[in-house]
Order: C-alpha cells, then sequence, then structure tokens
C-alpha cells in the first residue's frame, strides 16, 4: 500500500514539475466589461523589470464571448518605461475566419487566443516599472463580447 501511495505521489510531482517549463516571466489578466467595453476603461499591467539580459516575447491574451460580432479586434497598447517615456502598439488580433470559425481554443461559450505585441523578441531596456496599458482600438466606442485582456512576458527561445 505505502509504494502504490508514494508511486502515485512521485507521478504526481512528475506531472507538475512537467507543467512549470519556467518559460512565464509574467502572466496576468483582467476582466473587461463584457456587455460594452470602452475605450476609456483600459486594462493595466505593471512588471517590474529585473532583468536586462534576456530575450522576451511579448504577448496579449485575448478571451472573447462566441457572441463577440467581429472576426478581429484592435487594440491600443501604451508601454511606460521606468524613465516616464512612452511608446503605443496597434495590435490586430484576428479572432475567426471568414466564415466565422474561431482560431483560438474555445471552452463553452467563451474563446482564449494569444497574440504577438511584437515581430521576434524584445529586452527591457530599463530596470524598474513598466506600465502596459490596453485599450479598445475599435471604431465602436463601446464593444460588446470580450471578456478578459491579459498580458503574458515569456523568455525567448530564439534568441
Amino acid at each position: 500500500m505505502k509504494r502504490t501511495l508514494y508511486g502515485i505521489l512521485m507521478a504526481l510531482m512528475a506531472l507538475a514539475a512537467a507543467g512549470c517549463d519556467g518559460s512565464v516571466y509574467y502572466d496576468e489578466a483582467v476582466s473587461v466589461d463584457e456587455h460594452g467595453w470602452l475605450p476609456a476603461a483600459a486594462a493595466v499591467f505593471r512588471v517590474d523589470a529585473d532583468d536586462t539580459v534576456h530575450a522576451f516575447d511579448f504577448l496579449v491574451q485575448v478571451r472573447n464571448a462566441t457572441t463577440y460580432p467581429y472576426s478581429n479586434l484592435f487594440l491600443f497598447v501604451d508601454t511606460r518605461f521606468p524613465d516616464g517615456s512612452v511608446a503605443r502598439d496597434t495590435v490586430e488580433c484576428p479572432l475567426a475566419d471568414p466564415e466565422g470559425r474561431w482560431y483560438g481554443r474555445r471552452t463553452g461559450r467563451y474563446v482564449d487566443s494569444r497574440f504577438r505585441l511584437r515581430q521576434g523578441s524584445a529586452v527591457f531596456p530599463q530596470k524598474g516599472l513598466y506600465i502596459f496599458t490596453v485599450s479598445n482600438g475599435m471604431r465602436d466606442s463601446a464593444i460588446a463580447g470580450v471578456k478578459d485582456i491579459g498580458l503574458r512576458i515569456e523568455y525567448s527561445k530564439t534568441r
């Protein structure tokens, strides 16, 4: 009996270790108003960067309802650097093909997708607090059907 319990515990620990690949530097998501996400209601992410050597992949994560009325989503991503300077990126997130089939991973009535913020990898040029602000970049003043917006920063495997 002890051998079986020990074997099960070892297998669970091995599975847990395999699930943690150590490549994630930052991963956070915030909920937005699914009934009408306004451009002024931005998702804000604070990243205290202490690594200016390694290259990272920056990704935005989108969870949308299957009732989302468009096939894409435009986002404005503002990055405030530790020295106070600000850079803006516009990110197009293709969510569905022309026939309306979702590209992301569908779970029930929601679809999860990830999109690169920049081509290739990048480094944090300065140590300190970075503030990433992600806002609705669509022409409509409020868009329905977006549930969560997330920011994921992973150690790059290419550099």
